[in-house]
């Protein structure tokens, strides 16, 4: 498949640059099979089913955009891709010039952090302090780079699901940014229950497929968990004849991962599975996702869901409809 075959125009504008003062007051656009309705998010309980499993992806962002200086004086702003250890990460680095093994870094504080090496386009970087604590007072909101502005107090509460718990990732998983309290428990209400993965998202999320062909494209590696209970939980669900509503692309990668021999199974550790058409779906029955970037590797997932052609179709809509799009944006329930 031709990279460009998932290409669509989106004017500059409609890319969200804020959150809207309520989480569940952005717009849901609801795919099924090839039809299209607009409907606010606060509706999503009514457009599912009584006994369907939401699977949520409790990652918590940390504030992974660090900046500092070359011995010279340059400028280098750090972005963690993330923890290796007490004091080690993978990084991203961004500079004037290109940087090398050996290189010292200036940070706040007075610390330092040294360059061990290059991989691929991250560095491995050993901080002389303990990273998460530096991190908790010196780092900021990682906000991704097509929001075109320093990341401010609000972002610190609305960059982040109200359900994050296990820190590790560096973007957040954005499907979830839409639920609030009141819809959690309007779920609740329709016996629509909710469970957790753990998918710890990576700055890679953000890099463009620079491959002509699709298939000749490697995907990050990013680290997940899926439980034994959820496992059990999904088996019950799909006997009794609900559905599993996948809240987010990160979701849906880990559940696929957790399933790639042909059966669900307790699974804990690194994916790269990149799911593009073609791929065979084996866990989940319908999800939630935000709109995508051209040419995307999340956008090869969702047109893998739901077909390319009919996703492209609903991204044309959402533009002429003036949907908010990115990870401040607007959403979509996908139901093939």
């Amino acid at each position: 498949m031709d990279r460009k075959a998932f290409h669509y125009h989106l004017p500059r504008e409609l890319i969200a640059q804020t959150p809207l003062d309520e989480r569940s007051a952005s717009r849901l656009l609801a795919l099924k099979g090839s039809s299209l309705e607009g409907y606010q998010f606060s509706d999503l309980a009514q457009l599912l089913r009584p006994g369907d499993l939401l699977i949520l992806n409790d990652t918590r962002v940390i504030p992974a955009r660090l900046y500092g200086q070359k011995p010279a004086g340059g400028k280098v702003e750090i972005l963690l891709e993330r923890v290796t250890g007490t004091r080690t990460a993978i990084v991203q680095l961004g500079a004037s010039k290109n940087l090398s093994a050996g290189t010292a870094l200036g940070l706040a504080g007075g610390v330092s952090a040294h360059i061990l090496e290059k991989k691929s386009i991250f560095f491995e970087l050993v901080f002389d302090t303990d990273l998460e604590p530096f991190l908790m007072t010196h780092g900021e909101v990682p906000l991704p780079p097509y929001i075109k502005r320093v990341a401010g107090t609000q972002d610190k509460a609305r960059y982040q699901t109200i359900y994050a718990r296990t820190s590790g990732a560096v973007a957040a998983p954005t499907a979830g940014l839409h639920l609030d309290p009141i819809l959690l428990d309007a779920l609740d209400k329709r016996s629509i229950k909710q469970a957790f993965i753990t998918l710890h998202i990576g700055a890679g999320t953000f890099a463009p497929v620079r491959t002509e062909k699709v298939e000749d494209h490697r995907l990050h590696s990013e680290w997940f968990k899926v439980s034994e209970d959820l496992c059990d939980r999904i088996k019950k669900t799909k006997v009794s004849g609900g559905r599993i509503i996948a809240v987010g692309t990160t979701t849906v990668r880990a559940l696929e991962s957790a399933a790639l021999n042909g059966l669900l199974h307790p699974c804990e550790g690194e994916t790269t599975l990149f799911i593009y058409p073609g791929f065979q779906f084996r866990v989940i029955d319908a999800m939630v996702t935000n709109f995508h970037l051209p040419e995307s590797s999340l956008l090869m997932l969702v047109a893998a869901f739901a077909g390319r052609r009919t996703v492209l179709g609903a991204y044309r809509h959402a533009v002429a409809h003036r949907y908010r799009f990115f990870s401040y944006g607007d959403a979509m329930l996908v139901q093939p």
